[in-house]
């Protein structure tokens, strides 16, 4: 669990991608995605290892709290994302995002464009199905990575699969800062409503998103399963 201040993480990923001298993953540890780290051995062993992680929801907090663990700021992946590319000009960063529905994020890279002429900005769909992605889909990315060579690349494919895709590109994005996003996209690109501040400020997001999205309900059960396992890590350090 990382113990840094919203502005250290900020100006460290900045600093990685303007020295754009090495790979680094940046992930964001969430109830669901711990949860999900118990039976997927890969996921959990990449964010473990990556360089950066982000603090994105409350129940982190609120288990650390419990557990008398040191917790830094909470980030979530889009505001850093917003934070970010609201620099990029005055930076002249080369920034790729790759993925999310249909044609979303080269809409995005548009607008970005259009709002930030120093910088450049470029949009890619990625995979129709990540889950089998298609080898024209591969070397299209590949190819314009290269020509492009990005300071930042925003996935969108959601988790796990965008963690383990970008940690199974490890050449390719050598010299790139990379950040799995989730549905950044969708929130940026005016798709999916966010909850408003005063529900994220109270750790509530997750409430709101089920209540414009309540497909997502079976997902949300992994919070309750997660709830259970910082209660049985609690009785065992107590019996312990």
């Amino acid at each position: 669990i990382p113990a840094a201040t919203r502005q250290d993480i900020l100006e460290n990923v900045i600093a990685q991608a303007t020295h754009h001298e090495r790979f680094t993953h940046v992930v964001s540890i969430n109830p669901e995605n711990v949860v999900v780290a118990q039976s997927n051995a890969q996921f959990a062993d990449v964010l473990n290892q990556a360089q950066v992680k982000l603090i994105d929801g409350v129940g982190i907090k609120i288990a650390a709290s419990v557990l008398g663990i040191p917790a830094g700021d909470r980030v979530s992946g889009v505001d850093l994302m917003a934070e970010i590319v609201g620099r990029a000009n005055s930076l002249r960063l080369r920034v790729a995002l790759i993925g999310g529905a249909g044609d979303l994020a080269e809409r995005l890279a548009y607008r970005y464009q259009q709002a930030q002429p120093e910088a450049t900005f470029f949009g890619l769909q990625g995979f129709k199905n990540i889950k089998n992605p298609e080898k024209n889909e591969e070397n299209r990315i590949k190819s314009v990575i290269l020509d492009l060579r990005p300071h930042l690349v925003f996935v969108s494919f959601g988790s796990p699969a965008q963690e383990l895709w970008i940690d199974s590109q490890r050449e390719l994005f050598k010299n790139c800062v990379c950040i799995g996003v989730g549905g950044a996209f969708d929130f940026l690109g005016g798709q999916v409503p966010r909850a408003p501040g005063f529900m994220r400020s109270l750790g509530l997001e997750w409430l709101f998103r089920l209540w414009v999205q309540p497909w997502r309900w079976r997902r949300q059960l992994r919070l309750v399963r997660f709830a259970g396992m910082v209660l049985k890590q609690k009785l065992w350090k107590k019996a312990s």
